[in-house]
Parts: structure tokens; sequence; C-alpha cells
């Protein structure tokens, strides 16, 4: 079955198959860079958005910085989970093998409902899913536990557009804790606040799917987080209830949490930078691992809009695999692809050199 990948050319010249390309003066963060972009207009092509573009004419406010105001309730569910999660490794010894296994598919399957579904489907546009995929990937997304996709749009729509500046929801020029989990244990930024409500989610309030899901949010999490991971074992082979809660449900949750915040974090900090040396964002494999492909992190703030989050198709990168299966099975397509003369373009124009020794 044919599958439509959508890809974007650009030579050395100042025009392109998207565009023309200009030379601006940039500020993210305290770093103030030269570098040649494509017309926002013409970079968003078909995807109808620009609001995942970092916006260089932001500036933060003077003066000194709000005071934080902690969210008890947070630190204290936050640790709960946490100390659950330890006690749950002294389980593992004691779990049946199909639990391990089961603990393992609902990881798989969570994981899938954040990177294919909240950050590469509905955050970024960069591919078309069909309504029995978008539903299966709004399940998963429940499964997660991560905000509802109306809300991770939102605020990684604002991550991207103000990266590392105080409208960052996790700001990593705050530091590793922060970026990490401190970032949901204190109240959020006024200006996080404020650039996310003037942010364009129509596409994300017109579907229907995802409206749904934002609805009937609280009880979705409670059967497809906890419920139906903890009672699978319990029921079809007979594993202890506290063993069935606690491995699949707990530590597989707080596992998914804490890759998804290394993007945020580690992938923010440790890592070489071969497209743009000028932002923060880093390349670590490791991170991709854990995170089904999203530690491809410099790649992926150069260029949000390819679906693969990178430009090596399936190295550490399932989230890719399972998106091109699905085109493959019809359920998907319309893939954004950033072409090999653009890739190589940047990395020379503003990269750090490192791709030079692979």
């Amino acid at each position: 079955m044919y599958c439509h990948l959508s890809k974007e050319f650009s030579s050395t010249s100042s025009t392109t198959a998207v565009g023309t390309v200009t030379s601006r003066v940039t500020r993210n963060g305290n770093a103030v860079v030269e570098k040649d972009l494509l017309n926002h207009e013409d970079l968003a092509g078909d995807r109808g958005m620009i609001d995942d573009i970092f916006d260089e004419t932001y500036q933060e406010k003077e003066g000194p910085k709000p005071p934080l105001r902690y969210v008890w309730r947070n630190i204290i569910l936050m640790s709960l989970l946490h100390l659950g999660a330890i006690f749950a490794l002294t389980l593992i010894p004691s779990a049946k093998i199909q639990t391990l296994a089961w603990a393992v598919l609902c990881f798989l399957l969570s994981a899938l409902g954040i990177t294919a579904g909240s950050h590469r489907l509905w955050s970024h546009r960069s591919y078309k899913a069909t309504l029995p995929l978008r539903i299966f990937l709004t399940i998963a997304n429940s499964m997660a536990f991560q905000n509802d996709i109306y809300e991770w749009v939102r605020d990684h729509r604002v991550h991207h557009k103000f990266s590392e500046t105080d409208a960052d929801p996790h700001n990593a020029m705050r530091g590793f804790f922060f970026s990490h989990i401190g970032w949901l244990l204190v109240r959020k930024h006024p200006d996080v606040i404020e650039k996310g409500q003037k942010l364009d989610l129509s596409d994300i309030k017109a579907d229907k799917v995802v409206m749904f899901q934002r609805r009937y949010y609280k009880p979705s999490v409670v059967l497809l987080c906890f419920t139906l991971p903890a009672v699978v074992p319990w029921y079809f082979w007979d594993e202890s209830i506290v063993i069935s809660f606690f491995i699949p449900a707990i530590l597989r949750y707080t596992i998914g949490l804490n890759a998804t915040w290394l993007v945020n974090s580690a992938a923010h900090m440790f890592g070489n930078r071969p497209y743009d040396q000028n932002i923060n964002p880093r390349e670590n494999p490791l991170v991709s691992l854990g995170a089904l492909g999203e530690g491809f992190h410099n790649y992926h703030h150069t260029f949000p809009y390819d679906y693969s989050t990178s430009e090596f198709g399936w190295r550490f990168n399932l989230t890719t695999a399972f998106i091109d299966l699905m085109c493959l099975l019809g359920l998907a397509s319309d893939r954004k692809k950033v072409s090999k003369e653009v890739i190589l373009a940047r990395k020379m124009r503003t990269g750090d050199g490192s791709h030079k020794s692979g």
C-alpha cells in the first residue's frame, strides 16, 4: 500500500523548495545567535501551524523573578509514587514472568500514547492518523497519565515556541531537577500561563477524540493507568494482587514518567549538538532508548515538524518504526520528513561539527 512521505528540499542558495532563506538574529535564553531560517509560513507547510517554531521576538521581563509557590499535593503524591516504585523493585524477584512481560507491554503501549500520540501527532502534526489509530493512541495516552492530550499539547507547543525562557514550562536553564520534575511541584511562571492562553489550539479543539478524552480523563486514567494493568495479571494467571498492582501499575507508571522527564532534563543538558550549537537541546542516545526515540533532541528542536524526530530512521527509535508500520497498514499517512540536503546544509551552517566524526 502506498504511503505518502512529504519531504522538504533545499540547496545552499537563498531559495528552497519550501521558501526563502533569510538571515536573522535570534535570542534563545541568554544566547544571541545569527542563523539562516526558512520563512515560518513556508516551513510550517501544510501542517497549518507555526506554534511549535521558536519565537525569537520574545523578551523575558526585567526585574526579580516571581517567588516559588509550592504545589504540596503534587509533592506528596510524587513522593508516595516514587516510594511505591522503590517497594515494587523489591517485588520483582517474586513476580511471575508473565507479569513482568505484561508490565513491559503496558510501558510500551503507554509510551506510544505520548511519543506517537500527544507528541508527534497532536503537538507537531508531523503525520496524519485515521480515526481508529487516534482512538488507540488516546487510550494509550490515558494509560500513560501525563495530563490529557489537550493540556500536554498546549504545554509542549509553549515549550518549543519559548524554549529555555521564562515562558518554557520546564525551562532547563533553571537546572536539572526543575526541568525533570520540579516544574510539576511548583506553580507555573506567569509567562507560561500567559503564552499558553494565546496559542492557537483550534486544531486540537476540533478533534472530537481528544476532547472526549479531556471530558472523561479522570475515570479513563483510573481504568487504564491503574485498574487494567493490575487486574490482568491477578485475574488471568493468579498473580498476587500486591505484585499485580505495584509492578505493572505503579512501577511501570513511574518509569514511564521519568523516561519522558529525561527528555526535558538530560536531553537538554548532556550530549552533542550537530544541527544547531546555538540552542540547548542535545542528541542523547540513552534517552532515546528509554523514551522510544525522543532523545535526538537537538535535531527535534531544529526540525520540529519531522515525524521521526531524527535523521536516522528506526535507530533507537521505536516510535518511528510504529508510525511507519501504521502507515503501511493504511492507518497513518502524510509523514513530514526533512531532506538530506536540508539536514547537511544545517549541520554545516550551525552545527557543532560533531557530525564529522559520526
